[in-house]
C-alpha cells in the first residue's frame, strides 16, 4: 500500500552525416513566420497528383507529397501548416505516407498521427524552430513526473501504426538551450516524443538535437528505432515505461546518456505503475561525453525488467559503459538484466557500475520504508572485453536489506587499472574472467555468496543512506503539475 496526498492507493553511418548538423545551423537561424500566401496556399483542397497506392498487403494507401500542400522548402518560410495538413490530410483517408522531397523545411512542432508513416527523402531536412511559441504546451513525462512542458518538435499522442523514416534529417534549432525553460520550470522540446502510442517505427535517418532528450518514447509499446543516427547534446533515446521495444543498428554521439531506461520517481511513478519491459538494444555504436552508454535508471518507480543489450560497441563514455542505478524512495525493482557481447573502450571511469544507494535526486513524495528500497535482481554480463577501463565493475552500492539476487560475470576478457569490487549479492558467478594490467586484487568482495569468489579480498561495508519516511499529506489533494 502507498500514500499520495493522504489516500491509501494500492501497490501495482554516423560519421558519413555528422557534419550535416553544422552545415544547417545557418539555415535554421533565419527562420521566417509563414506569410498569408503561403498559408492560403496550404488550405487549398487536396491537388490532382495526389494519388492512392496499393500496400504489399493490399490495402490502398495515400502518398502525399507535402509540395503539394504549399511546403516551400527553402530553409527560411516556416512550413509548419503545410507539413501538418499534409499529415492529417493522410490520417483522414485512412493513412499511407506524407512525402517530404529534398530541401529544408522550417517548422515548428508538428503531430503525427494512426496509420501514417513520414518520409524524409534524401537531401530533405526537417529544421527545428528556434521560437518557442511554435511549440504548443501540453502534460509531459520529466525525469519520472508529469508536468507542464512543451511539445517535441515531432510528436504522437494516443496513436498506433505510425512511423518515421528516411534517409534524410531532423534537426532541432540550437537556439534553444538546455532543457527546462528558466524562467517558468517547463520542459524545453524534445525531438521526438511518442506518448501512450502503439506500433511505433523510426528508421534509417539522422537525428540532431542541442540541448534537451533527444527522443522519448512514454507509455508505449511495440516501438522500434532502427538505423537511426543520434547525434544529441543530451540522452540519445529515453525509453520511458514503454513495453516491446527494439534499438537496432543505431549509432549514437551524445551528451548524456546515449540509451536510458526509465520507468517514473516516487509515489507518482510508483502508484501509476507502468514499468519499461521487453527491451532488445542490439547492433548498436555508443559514444558518450558525460555519463553512460546504456543508462537503467535512476527512475525506476514503476520497475524496469527483461532488458537484453548485445552486439554492441561502446567508443566512450564519460563514466561507466552500462550504468545500472536507483536509490531508496524509488521502491519497484530492475530485474533480468542480460548483457552479451560487448567491446567496451574509452569508458573513463570503469565497463559496469550497480548502484541502488544514491542515484539521482530524491522525490518530493518517495515511497516510504523498506518498500522503497529497489530491488534488484539477476544481472549477467558475459562475452565483454575490454581496453583500459579504469574499473571492470564497481558494484557495492547495493543495500544490504534488499541483496542483489543472481549475478553472474563471465567470459571477459582485455585490459583493465582496476577489477571487481562486490557487495550485497547472493548467487554470484564470477567465470572465466581473463584481463590484466590492474592493481591490487582481481576481485574484492563483502556480504557476498556464490562460485568463483575464491581468494577474493574483503572490503569494508560502503556507507548505506536514511531510508526516506513517508511524506506528510499535503493540505491539497494530489495533482499534476
Amino acid at each position: 500500500m502507498s500514500r499520495i496526498a493522504g489516500k491509501i492507493v494500492d501497490r501495482r553511418n554516423f560519421l558519413k552525416n555528422a557534419g550535416r548538423g553544422a552545415l544547417m545551423a545557418p539555415v535554421v537561424a533565419s527562420l521566417n513566420g509563414l506569410g498569408l500566401a503561403e498559408a492560403a496556399k496550404a488550405l487549398e483542397p487536396i491537388p490532382a497528383r495526389t494519388h492512392r497506392a496499393k500496400s504489399a498487403e493490399g490495402e490502398p494507401k495515400v502518398s502525399l507529397n507535402v509540395r503539394d500542400f504549399g511546403a516551400v522548402g527553402d530553409g527560411k518560410t516556416k512550413d509548419t501548416l503545410a507539413l501538418q495538413q499534409a499529415i492529417d490530410r493522410c490520417a483522414v483517408l485512412g493513412g499511407g505516407e506524407v512525402v517530404v522531397p529534398a530541401g529544408g523545411y522550417a517548422t515548428g512542432a508538428l503531430e503525427l498521427r494512426s496509420h501514417v508513416v513520414l518520409r524524409i527523402e534524401d537531401g530533405a531536412s526537417l529544421l527545428g524552430s528556434g521560437e518557442m511559441n511554435d511549440y504548443p504546451v501540453t502534460q509531459v513525462r520529466w525525469e519520472g513526473h508529469w508536468i507542464k512542458g512543451y511539445s517535441a518538435l515531432i510528436s504522437a499522442i494516443d496513436s498506433e501504426d505510425l512511423g518515421i523514416t528516411g534517409p534524410g534529417n531532423i534537426v532541432a534549432s540550437d537556439a534553444i538551450k538546455g532543457r527546462v525553460e528558466r524562467a517558468t520550470g517547463m520542459r524545453l522540446p524534445a525531438l521526438l516524443e511518442f506518448t501512450n502510442c502503439r506500433g511505433v517505427s523510426v528508421e534509417n535517418c539522422f537525428t540532431s538535437q542541442a540541448g534537451m532528450w533527444s527522443i522519448h518514447p512514454v507509455y508505449s509499446e511495440n516501438v522500434t528505432f532502427k538505423n537511426v543516427v543520434v547525434n544529441s547534446g543530451a540522452d540519445g533515446i529515453d525509453v520511458d515505461s514503454c513495453k516491446h521495444v527494439v534499438i537496432d543498428g543505431c549509432t549514437f554521439e551524445t551528451g548524456d546518456d546515449c540509451i536510458s531506461l526509465k520507468s517514473g520517481r516516487g509515489e507518482e511513478g510508483y502508484t501509476i505503475n507502468r514499468p519499461t519491459e521487453d527491451v532488445r538494444i542490439a547492433n548498436c555504436t555508443f559514444t558518450d561525453r558525460t555519463f553512460a552508454c546504456v543508462g537503467i535508471g535512476s527512475e525506476t518507480s514503476a520497475g524496469i525488467r527483461n532488458v537484453v543489450v548485445e552486439h554492441c560497441k561502446c567508443l566512450g563514455a564519460r563514466s561507466h559503459a552500462i550504468y545500472i542505478k536507483s536509490r531508496p524512495g524509488r521502491g519497484a525493482y530492475v530485474e533480468n538484466v542480460t548483457v552479451n557481447d560487448l567491446d567496451v573502450s574509452g569508458a573513463k571511469q570503469g565497463f559496469l557500475r550497480l548502484n541502488n544507494l544514491n542515484s539521482g535526486k530524491q522525490d518530493e513524495f518517495p515511497v516510504p520504508g523498506d518498500e522503497g528500497i529497489p530491488k534488484f535482481a539477476e544481472f549477467h554480463f558475459s562475452n565483454i572485453r575490454v581496453t583500459d577501463v579504469p574499473v571492470l565493475v564497481q558494484a557495492t552500492e547495493i543495500h544490504p536489506r534488499k541483496p542483489l539476487i543472481g549475478f553472474s560475470l563471465t567470459n571477459v576478457t582485455g585490459t583493465c587499472r582496476s577489477g571487481i569490487a562486490l557487495a550485497n549479492m547472493k548467487n554470484v558467478v564470477i567465470r572465466n574472467v581473463k584481463v590484466t594490467g590492474f592493481d591490487g586484487p582481481l576481485l574484492s568482495i563483502d556480504n557476498v555468496t556464490g562460485v568463483g569468489l575464491a581468494g577474493a579480498a574483503k572490503i569494508d561495508p560502503a556507507k548505506m543512506p536514511k531510508v526516506p519516511e513517508a511524506a506528510p499529506a499535503p493540505e491539497k489533494a494530489y495533482v499534476l503539475k
